[in-house]
């Protein structure tokens, strides 16, 4: 077995290469402040890199037209995204705590360049299908940039850290339709994917200069131990089990709205055009923004509380979104507290298990995410099939049971977690 061997020493050393040649040293136990524009850059990253697996969502009438693939199964450009990005979030992202961190982000995005080069210049559905596979598969860098910052940050701000970060993924998959929409108007669905890597391009380059280079102590694992290590950690330790529950319910809820959304907007008697129906994505928007302080919130102690009125605020919300039908005023309005209330249950989660293990942050937010992806297609499935079955009440009535269930789940488990976190 090839040992890994990093340098180990009482203080790490993190680097930050800027323009202004800024450096900080941190001791590992405690952290440094974390310089609020490198906080920035890390959400930016993200919200580019979880952007490119939903680009496509507003593209498949072009993709089908253009590669003559039936309406029927175009959506698989979708699944195939999808399932390579759950892939990832057990293969890639675990690595997060066998090799440098720095240079496997760096690695992983100038490999989405590539790939987003070849979806972009794609002549055959064969290439098409690989490229969106490859997209999905690298796409889970966020995962690996949201474990660094809580690494780089300090104890006291790592709330706030993860708190800004994650909103940046949160609006990345809130804007990419809208953005998608945009671009194909202007230069065609190609524009869309050649932009983004140019965009992501320049990230690299700025990444050269700020990405903090953290040596730490890092244990002699293989890749198969190190895997199964990942399903070992979700058995040793109740706080992530809890969590990851919770994670699954939370973006169910997000998925039931924002899949099925579309369908009855589209639709008589309200008939929006899907520029406006993208729109509405920009109120999800300023309910991410919001939440981002709930990572302040767990800093100071107050993870629990935040969880429960966030999974309150998520019940209410469905009360709105059920009045859809007789006013875009009640659906914005849901939108954003639903929005709201995922993120910052989202956000203390990951504060409150990433310092579980320090050495194993990228494998608990491996299995952590996995759910979040389960969740997620679920949700997603759930709610088609529903408004075909009972319209668009039906899939309120589902949004709130989940709700309701996630409260309950909540509720039956805070103590619990808290004996845990002792």
């Amino acid at each position: 077995m090839k040992e890994v061997k990093e340098q180990v020493t009482s203080k790490t050393e993190i680097k930050t290469h800027s323009p202004t040649r800024t450096f900080f040293t941190t001791n590992s136990d405690h952290g440094s402040s974390m310089p609020r524009y490198v906080t920035i850059l890390f959400a930016v990253a993200c919200g580019m890199s979880v952007a490119n697996i939903y680009f496509a969502q507003p593209l498949l009438d072009q993709l089908s037209s253009e590669f003559g693939i039936d309406h029927s199964i175009i959506g698989i450009v979708i699944t195939i995204t999808q399932i390579f990005y759950g892939l990832g979030l057990l293969l890639l992202v675990p690595l997060g705590d066998l090799l440098n961190q720095r240079r496997l982000i760096i690695s992983q995005m100038l490999l989405s360049i590539i790939v987003l080069v070849i979806v972009g210049t794609s002549s055959t559905i064969s290439i098409l299908l690989a490229g969106m596979a490859l997209v999905g598969l690298l796409a889970v860098v966020t995962q690996t940039l949201v474990a660094f910052a809580a690494t780089v940050a300090a104890p006291a701000e790592r709330g706030r850290v993860v708190g800004i970060v994650t909103s940046g993924i949160v609006i990345g998959i809130l804007l990419a339709r809208s953005i998608a929409g945009i671009l194909t108007d202007l230069a065609g669905w190609r524009s869309v994917y050649l932009v983004s890597a140019v965009l992501l391009l320049f990230i690299v380059c700025v990444f050269f200069r700020v990405l903090p280079n953290v040596e730490r102590e890092v244990k002699s694992l293989s890749y198969s131990q190190l895997l199964k290590s990942v399903y070992t950690l979700f058995i040793q330790e109740r706080v992530l089990r809890i969590r990851a529950v919770l994670a699954l319910l939370i973006f169910a809820d997000f998925n039931i709205l924002w899949t099925s959304l579309v369908l009855p907007l589209s639709t008589p008697p309200i008939s929006l055009s899907h520029s406006a129906i993208g729109s509405f994505g920009l109120a999800g928007v300023a309910g991410a923004l919001a939440a981002a302080r709930a990572g302040r919130l767990a800093d100071r102690g107050y993870g629990q509380r935040t969880t429960g009125i966030a999974l309150l605020l998520l019940l209410i919300s469905w009360l709105f979104i059920s009045f859809t039908e007789h006013s875009l005023l009640a659906l914005v309005i849901g939108i954003v507290l639903l929005d709201l209330a995922v993120q910052a249950v989202h956000v203390t989660n990951q504060t409150m298990i990433l310092p579980l293990r320090t050495e194993a942050r990228s494998r608990l937010t491996a299995g952590y995410m996995v759910f979040y992806s389960i969740g997620s297609a679920s949700g997603s499935i759930a709610s088609t099939q529903m408004f075909a079955h009972f319209g668009w009440q039906g899939v309120c009535v589902l949004g709130a049971s989940v709700s309701a269930l996630a409260l309950l789940f909540w509720a039956m488990t805070r103590r619990a977690t808290a004996l845990a976190l002792k």
